[in-house]
């Protein structure tokens, strides 16, 4: 009796400890898969359900959203979009808040923008800003070629008269005062002509005369008059 009765004491101890050892097998094994799970991967403390909540020193704390879901991850550098922030208790990934920005040095200044857009003084846009050309190769809007204001119309006129025709071309211009930043960057034209109606079309000194020969001629008239008459005078006719 007494050895029927130490045998059950013994099964009921050896039932005990085989599910003592079970349960701290099976929690080993749930630790091990769990501290080999990807999201954990540079965790200082990781949960289940969120992923990291601390990062090793140097690593990012990037909290990552999928449809309701998010989890923390610790990287070594923040995907698009985002700028690394270092502080003393965790690093952090925090988001550019610039419009179309693919990758930013700060808040506030953007280091490359999205595809299509230039880059400009920490901006993103589509058509670089007045006074900027773009440059296609490196997506960037650098100094353009800056001109001045234009000149008021010229005379109008035609074949280098001013006169004898109808219709003419009056043209305009103005200066270059600064230069490209680039030499296969291009300046707006500084030249202009137009179409205008001449003043004079017919010339008072004949037909095909300029306006300039006819008004030279014109000046020359007082000189040769005065002359007729000095030449009367000192040599009067018989």
């Amino acid at each position: 009796m007494q050895f029927k009765l130490f045998s059950v004491v013994l099964i009921i101890l050896n039932c005990v400890d085989y599910s003592h050892c079970q349960v701290t097998r099976w929690r080993r094994s749930k630790r091990a898969s769990y501290g080999s799970n990807p999201i954990c991967k540079g965790c200082l403390a990781c949960s289940k359900d969120n992923g990291c909540i601390r990062c090793q020193p140097k690593l990012f704390f990037f909290l990552r959203r999928e449809g309701m879901r998010q989890y923390g991850e610790c990287l070594h550098s923040c995907p698009s979009g985002y700028y690394g922030l270092r502080a003393p208790d965790m690093n952090r990934c925090s988001r550019c808040r610039i419009d179309n920005c693919d990758s930013c040095f700060s808040r506030d200044f953007c280091t490359k923008c999205k595809a299509g857009y230039y880059s400009h003084k920490g901006r993103c846009f589509e058509e670089c800003p007045e006074g900027f050309a773009p440059l296609d190769d490196t997506m960037e809007c650098v100094d353009g070629c800056e001109v001045g204001p234009w000149t008021e119309w010229g005379i109008c006129s035609r074949n280098n008269r001013t006169c004898g025709f109808k219709w003419g071309l009056e043209t305009r211009t103005r200066q270059i005062v600064k230069k490209p930043a680039k030499d296969t960057i291009l300046c707006p034209t500084i030249a202009e002509s137009r179409r205008c109606k001449m003043a004079m079309r017919h010339c008072p000194g004949g037909k095909g005369q300029s306006y300039e020969m006819w008004k030279s001629k014109e000046s020359l008239l007082p000189i040769v008059q005065t002359f007729i008459i000095l030449s009367v005078r000192v040599f009067p006719t018989r």
